[in-house]
């Protein structure tokens, strides 16, 4: 840094006299693209993979640079009559191959994690950046007849353009190659090269003092980059080379557009030119970028829509499967003991006294099945059952299983004299065997009744089912008992 301000200070130094000044300019150049290749050697000993082979790239192009500014300097030191910064043959070449290994070097390092269409979508957002830069350098290098020196134009354009398509991939990739603080004075190196390019576009004599320093700074600023990552990856190898987190959307292209819309309207009171002609053609051609891009983001928004659908749809089939846990037996699919005991409050909490009505259901023998069938007989017995709860029983009725063998039926609008009449049903329906395999499995159980009267709660009255149920077991089969005021009813 040192050297390039004491560089600076000098050309500042040297108002008024150009060849010198042109002379400090190349001087002060090989030390910095020497810095840069040095740095960037540094990096690629250290980096992996794809980050090894940017660096690589990287290091050979400042090896150009170096190679290019110190012929430019021989050249400079020993030539008279000078005032103009661009170099000649060799330097333009080296420059030139260097610029194109940068690029190419971009445009194959890897963004890992996006799709064909988010890759697409960054090469419309860099055109338009690119397409953006090279209006605004017709509108301010080409004369009005669009003859002025276009070979020249397009060669110095070529730097700003170039830089800013580094600064379009740092700022959109999500995957630079470099960590945020060496991508900063890189990224800088573009803003002040344009502003170098453009503060005498057209000159063909002497220029201020002040051009030639600010056209030197950029060098500066490019070396900066690859000596913070060198420093960085000495220090913490694991984070130097980190991908930061990539934006879901990019302001550089609406930037351009603006930039480039402002261009336009500058050289409008011109009239009819070469400058407004080519400038209006950039214009129509970032229209189509932008339309391009527009639907890429599009074609996105609609996955992304479907695939919130889906979300959305697996989201309430899995609500679906907590409800039908949290409420429902996995093997039967009756109602479990939490979502009967909900249901039966609140069909007493809006039930006349005496509408309601509750039966216990429990199966004889079950132990035994699974003793001498297994457990998977028991399972089918328990299903069957279930199955034929639900054909016994009425629409607005509800089945549960309470655990094991034990199940229960809510009666809603249904007195004692209906309550019994459904017993009977259902001890009809257990007649009918239920196959298991080769063989099949007898249901046989008893059931309690307990008829709900001003005062019953949810635990009273399924204790007076249960004493139902149980006394139904000692009595033997064909017996029914009504007790009042509960009208407990018990039927074997």
């Amino acid at each position: 840094m040192l050297w390039t301000l004491a560089g600076m200070a000098l050309l500042l130094l040297l108002a008024g006299q150009a060849n010198t000044q042109v002379k400090v300019f190349w001087a002060f150049q090989p030390p910095l693209d020497a810095l840069l290749a040095y740095s960037a050697w540094r990096v690629y000993r250290v980096a992996t993979g794809a980050l090894r082979r940017f660096w690589l790239v990287l290091a050979f192009t400042g090896a150009l640079f170096t190679i290019g500014d110190l012929t430019q300097a021989i050249v400079a030191l020993t030539g008279e009559g000078q005032w103009s910064t661009t170099g000649g043959v060799v330097q333009g070449v080296c420059f030139g191959i260097g610029m194109s290994a940068t690029i190419f070097a971009m445009l194959l390092h890897p963004m890992p994690g996006r799709s064909r269409r988010e890759k697409l979508a960054f090469w419309l957002d860099s055109a338009t950046v690119l397409v953006g830069g090279a209006v605004v350098a017709w509108c301010f290098t080409v004369g009005p007849d669009g003859n002025d020196n276009v070979v020249g134009t397009l060669a110095a354009g070529a730097v700003i353009l170039t830089s800013g398509f580094a600064a379009v991939k740092l700022a959109l990739s999500g995957n630079a190659p470099m960590h945020k603080a060496a991508a900063i004075p890189m990224v800088m190196s573009a803003g002040v090269n344009s502003i170098g390019f453009f503060l005498e576009p057209g000159a063909d004599g002497p220029m201020p003092a002040y051009v030639y320093a600010v056209r030197l700074l950029p060098s500066l600023l490019i070396g900066m980059g690859p000596r913070i990552q060198q420093i960085l990856a000495r220090f913490d190898e694991t984070t130097a080379f980190g991908s930061r987190r990539r934006k879901p959307y990019s302001l550089l292209p609406y930037g351009s557009i603006a930039v480039a819309f402002t261009a336009v309207l500058v050289v409008t009171p011109e009239g009819p030119h070469a400058r407004l002609w080519g400038a209006m053609t950039g214009l129509g051609l970032i229209f189509v970028l932008v339309v391009c891009r527009q639907l890429a983001a599009f074609h996105d928004n609609t996955r992304l829509i479907d695939q919130l659908d889906a979300t959305l749809a697996d989201l309430r089939e899995h609500e679906v499967r907590l409800r039908q846990q949290a409420l429902f037996d996995g093997l039967t699919g009756l109602a479990n003991r939490t979502h009967f005991h909900d249901e039966v409050t609140a069909a007493l909490d809006a039930g006349r006294p005496g509408s309601t009505s509750l039966m216990l259901i429990d199966l004889d023998g079950f132990k035994a099945v699974n003793d001498t069938l297994g457990h998977a007989a028991g399972d089918v017995l328990l299903a069957g059952v279930a199955d034929k709860l639900r054909a016994s029983v009425r629409p607005d009725d509800l089945v549960a299983r309470l655990g094991g063998d034990e199940f229960a039926v809510l009666l809603r609008d249904c007195d004692g004299d209906d309550a019994e009449r459904m017993a009977r049903r259902i001890l009809h329906a257990m007649t009918e065997p239920i196959p298991f395999d080769d063989t099949a499995v007898c249901a046989n159980a008893s059931i309690g009744i307990a008829c709900a009267v001003d005062g019953h709660r949810v635990d009273s009255l399924l204790h007076d089912a249960d004493l139902a149920m149980y006394a139904a077991k000692r009595e033997g089969k064909g017996t029914w008992k009504r007790h009042h005021p509960s009208m407990r009813v018990t039927i074997r």
